[in-house]
């Protein structure tokens, strides 16, 4: 599928799978607008309207991806995300995240991007 982002979900479950999902470029841009590549599923849903975001992620649940196959993860998409809110950088772009909670060579990688 051209044009295809792998989307990461980071949900409470117990298995801790992380699974990864295929998007294409205008659902990703719908969940993940304005160079985000972090979202919060209910920041999501309020934004678009629950229709249009079950339309979307029914689409997009429908497109599984193995991990050892994934070509990247554009974007992380937290679901039971109320512990981790406070923690996210408020542009919800990686390169963003506060400086002390990476190591040294992603605190520099991360201000190449910014």
């Amino acid at each position: 599928m051209p044009g295809v982002r792998n989307i990461q979900i980071i949900d409470g479950a117990a298995n801790a799978t992380f699974s990864i999902f295929q998007a294409t470029q205008d659902e990703f841009n719908a969940i993940f607008p304005d160079g985000r590549d972090i979202e919060i599923a209910v920041d999501f849903c309020e934004r678009v309207g629950q229709e249009k975001a079950d339309r979307v992620l029914a689409l997009i649940w429908k497109r599984p991806v193995l991990k050892r196959d994934a070509q990247g993860i554009h974007g992380t998409l937290f679901f039971d995300a109320d512990e981790r809110r406070e923690f996210l950088p408020p542009s919800r772009r990686e390169v963003d995240w506060d400086e002390r909670f990476g190591n040294e060579a992603q605190r520099r990688l991360f201000r190449e991007y910014r």
